[in-house]
């Protein structure tokens, strides 16, 4: 079973930026896609971001396109999402996840990821 960890969640004010990362250990990883989910208080989870571990594909939500990025230290084994220009809606708990399915359409449905994370917090507020 893979572990997956979160850090870099806080307290930030609007306009702001954050830096979350995910550390990924356990058996031998061999999940071929990681992403990033957040939900927020009385909504459902929804998709944030997503890369094939080999680095060739990233897919992001309409809403964070050029304010968010995804990357990964491959060595290392940790995933990063890198969040710019930060507002209030996207104030949610933020999970890391992964699967061994490649990226694709079905990736934006939460059902269709294997291992998850426990979440950091991100609060966007003055």
């Amino acid at each position: 079973q893979v572990q997956l960890v979160e850090s870099g969640g806080g307290l930030v004010q609007p306009g702001g930026s954050l830096r979350l990362s995910c550390a990924a250990s356990g058996r031998s990883f061999n999940y071929n896609t990681m992403g990033w989910f957040r939900q927020a208080p009385g909504k459902e989870r929804e998709f944030v971001a997503a890369m094939g571990w080999s680095g060739e594909r990233r897919e992001y939500a309409d809403f964070v396109k050029g304010r968010f990025t995804i990357a990964r230290d491959k060595p290392k084994n940790i995933l990063v999402l890198q969040m710019y220009s930060l507002n209030a809606e996207d104030t949610a708990v933020y999970y890391c996840t992964a699967t061994s399915r490649g990226l694709t359409a079905s990736s934006l449905d939460s059902g269709e990821w294997e291992s998850w994370g426990q979440g950091t917090q991100v609060t966007v507020s003055s």
